[in-house]
């Protein structure tokens, strides 16, 4: 197989002033850098790319995985670390990169990072998959169903008694952070920052009441955790970002992309996520499987 895979963690200062880091090549004619979050989902997504990639193309790939977060994918591209990335949000990048607030329709907000990024930064933004990871505040079935909680405003009266576990990479952010929450909702006793992975252990052995996590996560099911209805976040479809420079040396890879737009459900990226947070199911793995089930290696790609 030519696909070089390889672990790359990035400090973000680093990106940020555009110095060369260990396993950031420079770009080469014949290989592809593709970036991905430090998540299972973002992982499978890479690998989905780079075996389509590999497979109807003569091209290589090398992949650069975790990459701390949004922001530093984006500058990973723009300093020209990275070909494409996996996975993009368009409620993170609109809020993060676009410094654009208060989107809440699905149609606006990816025609705005599409315009944008076009304009911008010279980068496609490709097409949803076809899901999207919004964030979600969810807390045990148990609790749910004895207080007949359905909406996140049915929390407000235990609030002030209850443990907010959230995710280290929300609790800060502008615009849909805790902060903006709190002004949109309200305050909870304690609010405890922790890896994402962590948040679900954290409420099913009870030590948190409530906890921020993704839609998409196959952790919400296993954990027993009921999804509460919320309006506050904004649309969060994921797709990939190519460079505009690579489609012009290589159309192919924009039909590729295209190709994987609108394939899977909210629902199909849980059980996908499922395997890889729960069953440890190796990322490179459950993409072979979801590309061959879904005869991706019989199909021609058209440009």
């Amino acid at each position: 197989m030519k696909q070089k895979g390889i672990a790359v963690m990035l400090a973000t200062m680093l990106l940020l002033s555009g110095c060369a880091l260990p396993g950031l090549s420079g770009p080469s004619d014949s290989t592809v850098r593709i970036g991905t979050l430090d998540t299972i989902e973002s992982e499978v997504w890479g690998n989905i790319i780079a075996q389509m990639i590999e497979h109807h193309t003569d091209l290589e790939t090398e992949l650069i995985t975790n990459l701390g977060s949004s922001i530093v994918q984006h500058q990973a591209m723009m300093n020209d670390q990275v070909d494409i990335t996996s996975t993009r949000y368009t409620g993170t990048d609109l809020a993060g990169v676009l410094d654009i607030e208060g989107v809440t329709d699905t149609d606006k907000a990816m025609e705005i990072v599409q315009e944008e990024f076009d304009r911008q930064f010279e980068q496609t933004w490709g097409d949803s998959y076809g899901f999207e990871n919004s964030y979600t505040v969810s807390v045990p079935e148990a609790f749910a169903q004895e207080h007949d909680i359905q909406h996140v405003d049915d929390l407000e009266p235990f609030a002030d008694e209850m443990n907010f576990g959230v995710d280290n990479a929300w609790v800060n952010r502008v615009g849909d952070g805790y902060e903006a929450f709190t002004e949109t909702h309200f305050p909870f006793g304690d609010v405890y920052p922790m890896a994402i992975g962590l948040v679900y252990d954290a409420a099913a052995n009870g030590n948190m009441d409530a906890v921020l996590g993704y839609s998409s996560d196959g952790r919400i099911a296993a954990y027993e955790l009921t999804v509460l209805e919320d309006e506050f976040f904004p649309p969060y479809d994921a797709s990939p970002v190519i460079q505009n420079e690579v489609i012009e040396e290589h159309p192919e890879l924009e039909a590729i992309l295209d190709s994987l737009a609108d394939t899977v459900s909210t629902e199909d990226m849980q059980d996908m996520n499922y395997q890889g947070d729960v069953n440890l199911v190796n990322p490179s793995h459950i993409a072979e499987q979801f590309l061959d089930e879904n005869n991706y290696f019989e199909q021609e790609v058209n440009e």
